[in-house]
């Protein structure tokens, strides 16, 4: 896994979120000021910032654009070597995805012995959305790390309440504290805290009761306290001048807001989160190009892009956890979480790809560790039967891993036809079309690209123009299209990709076509 993501992160240019994110570590760690990027909290920037301040870039303190173009000054316009930086900035998520490895390895082993733990680590290892986006300087997998480092220590408080619950707390803040879409989980999780501790208390019932209700206290007040904390490590005067518009929220959502207990600058993110979930969003599936959201979106994404042995396994692991009798206790800790989480995920109104419900690997992973427990002779060569089936999925889209989709569905190459966004291109193959580009077959042709994403092509030696503002008939050459931007094509460039002929595929995000 490691050799995976980093050779991924070695060789993909900037996704559309990562100059956002890498920019305002920047910001925080060498300014030490909350200025871009409110909507996500600061602690996965901090981590990507350690990254970022060891590649030691240069920085303008004088720069005022807005967080996007701070990320590409940063990349492209500062003097800074792009590619060294990138791989910095994300070296430091690659070695938390990989300790979070470690999480799903000792929950299985509690649950199901050392056997189990092996198939929950074998799945979590191979499993192409957590090395796609383990491997990139972003917030998805550390939060999703996070709210499974939180169940597994409320399992642990079962039988030691007084180290377990607080450090619990800490995990759930730590989520909290790298992106708001967890938040969600907080109910649960002070609800895992009182059960726990009323397991493990003793004598009255209204004793256990008090210390119950205790229990669930902790857990909330040692997330909020982390939160705080993550802020005032960026500015411990906790300045707040946001450099976008935060817009006004009201109803239901906007006392939910004021109510949280939280900084003025974490409720202004929440407010632009909100914000952003009443736009007009456009979605792709399955070949259907629609606005809005489609509730089932997730469902769907992850039935494409989740190996088939891997569902098996996540299935039989959830059905096992909940019927058999030795790992009954431990459903709530395993499945309520993720699925409270989905629920959420699946009414929101970007329909942008699976990294939205990149938990579920990581939880499904231990579950699926629990089918081991059943006693019957044939689960053991069932479950190698699969977990290998998962590993041979998994290594044979390497190292295009963003774009990964099962045997069912075509594998990497037809992602485009039923997925877009994160889901197959996020803009991380500038750098490949620039090398195919410059391959012999290619040379002295004229390069038309509609390019999706955050990177610069003349920084890589693309040479190119749009070619949506020309007339159609003076565009001849190579075509180079994303596929995200194929899959949204109307009107004129829609016209010119079925004018031309496909030629060649980069990473299976981008095509190259000839006219």
């Amino acid at each position: 896994m490691a050799f995976a993501m980093v050779t991924t992160a070695v060789q993909q240019t900037p996704t559309i979120d990562e100059p956002v994110y890498v920019g305002a570590a920047a910001e925080y760690t060498h300014e030490h000021r909350l200025r871009h990027n409110p909507e996500h909290p600061p602690l996965g920037k901090l981590v990507i910032g350690a990254g970022v301040a060891l590649a030691d870039p240069r920085i303008d303190p004088s720069f005022t654009g807005d967080q996007g173009r701070l990320g590409r000054h940063l990349l492209y316009e500062s003097g800074n070597d792009p590619w060294r930086l990138m791989l910095w900035a994300r070296l430091p998520v690659i070695a938390l995805t990989l300790l979070f490895g470690l999480v799903v390895f000792a929950f299985a082993r509690e649950l199901a012995g050392t056997a189990g733990a092996l198939t929950a680590l074998a799945l979590y290892c191979f499993c192409p959305d957590v090395i796609a986006h383990g491997s990139l300087a972003t917030l998805d997998v550390p939060a999703a790390g996070f709210v499974l480092t939180s169940a597994w220590l409320l399992w642990r408080a079962r039988h030691r309440p007084g180290l377990y619950v607080p450090l619990a707390g800490v995990a759930l803040g730590a989520a909290l504290a790298t992106r708001m879409s967890t938040l969600p989980a907080v109910p649960v999780f002070m609800a895992l805290g009182a059960v726990s501790v009323w397991h493990a208390s003793a004598g009255g019932r209204d004793r256990a009761l008090a210390r119950a209700v205790a229990g669930a206290g902790v857990v909330a007040l040692a997330s909020v306290a982390v939160v705080w904390a993550t802020y005032v490590m960026v500015d411990p005067r906790l300045r707040w001048a946001p450099e976008q518009h935060v817009p006004n929220v009201r109803g239901l959502r906007g006392l939910l807001v004021e109510l949280l207990p939280f900084p003025e600058a974490y409720r202004d993110g929440m407010r632009v989160q909100f914000g952003l979930e009443n736009r007009p969003w456009q979605g792709f599936l399955f070949g259907r190009l629609y606005s809005g959201s489609l509730w089932y979106y997730l469902p769907a994404a992850l039935l494409v892009k989740t190996p088939l042995g891997m569902l098996g396994l996540w299935v039989c692991g959830a059905v096992v956890v909940i019927a058999v009798r030795r790992s009954r206790p431990a459903a709530p800790y395993v499945l309520a979480a993720p699925v409270v989480l989905l629920v959420v995920a699946m009414q929101g109104a970007r329909d942008f790809g699976t990294r939205y419900a990149v938990f579920l690997p990581l939880f499904l992973a231990v579950a699926a560790g629990c089918l081991l427990v059943a006693r019957r002779l044939w689960v053991p060569g069932l479950v190698g039967a699969l977990v290998l089936f998962v590993a041979v999925s998994s290594v044979r889209t390497f190292p295009c891993y963003l774009p990964y989709s099962n045997e069912a569905f075509g594998g990497p190459g037809r992602t485009r036809e039923r997925l877009h966004d994160s889901n197959v291109d996020w803009g991380q193959d500038l750098g490949r079309l620039a090398e195919r580009l410059r391959e012999e077959r290619y040379a002295g042709e004229r390069v038309w690209l509609v390019y999706k994403g955050s990177g610069v092509p003349a920084f890589y030696g693309i040479e190119s123009a749009d070619p949506r503002r020309m007339p159609v008939g003076d565009v001849r050459g190579l075509l180079v299209v994303s596929a995200s931007a194929a899959a949204k094509a109307t009107g004129r460039l829609a016209g010119l990709i079925r004018g031309s002929r496909p030629v060649d595929d980069v990473g299976h995000s981008i095509t190259i076509y000839r006219r």
